[in-house]
């Protein structure tokens, strides 16, 4: 390969690396044409699935701050560079070794770290992103729900309870109403006491003889 084709090439590769969600590294040795484009139909329209040279793939995860044993180079490579979801790839990848055990899972890279082939299996067996969302979906539906029936119990409840409430509102309202009433009545009483008993003491004043 001329330089400047190497160089184009090591960018690309880089550039892979870093947009991937996850890169899963495969040996496909013995896999004939129409397998691996059956594997790249598996993958999803969004994965990059490329037979890669492993001195270019060694240079351009260096270049992308990834770190590949020299083992796990070695053979007739080609790199799954997932755009979508890693969990669904992991997943459509081991259904297809299923039935294709010539293609070997090395090993790859997800969420920034490198993994083994045993572990990119495990993330195979793992419920995919929307799964877990419809299951959150529905697990809030159902609070939602829940809460909904608690708050109409409750309404149905206070309206039962409305037209008893309301006579004892009045009444209170007409308590506070009569209250300055009686108040003002009760301190006028001294007022009148105070003047009869002035107008007993000036009549007994009168009605007793000089001396």
């Amino acid at each position: 390969m001329a330089r400047p084709d190497k160089v184009a090439a090591v960018a690309e590769l880089t550039e892979d690396f870093k947009s991937a969600t996850a890169t899963y590294l495969t040996e496909y040795r013995g896999l004939t044409v129409t397998s691996m484009k059956a594997l790249r139909r598996s993958l999803g329209a969004d994965t990059k699935y490329s037979v890669v040279k492993n001195t270019l793939t060694k240079i351009a995860a260096k270049n992308a701050g990834i770190e590949i044993a020299d083992d796990l180079l070695a053979g007739p490579s080609a790199l799954a560079f997932i755009k979508g979801d890693a969990i669904d790839a992991a997943r459509n990848m081991k259904n297809f070794q299923k039935e294709n055990p010539l293609l070997v899972i090395k090993g790859g890279i997800y969420e920034g770290k490198f993994v083994t082939a045993a572990e990119i299996m495990k993330l195979a067996d793992l419920e995919s992103r929307e799964v877990l969302l419809a299951k959150l979906a529905g697990a809030m539906k159902g609070s939602l729900a829940k809460a909904a029936r608690t708050f109409d119990a409750l309404r149905i409840k206070m309206e039962a309870g409305a037209p008893a409430a309301a006579p004892v509102v009045e009444a209170a309202t007409e308590v506070a109403v009569s209250e300055p009433e009686t108040v003002a009545e009760v301190a006028e009483v001294p007022a009148q006491v105070e003047t009869a008993d002035d107008a007993v003491a000036t009549e007994s004043s009168a009605e007793t003889p000089a001396e």
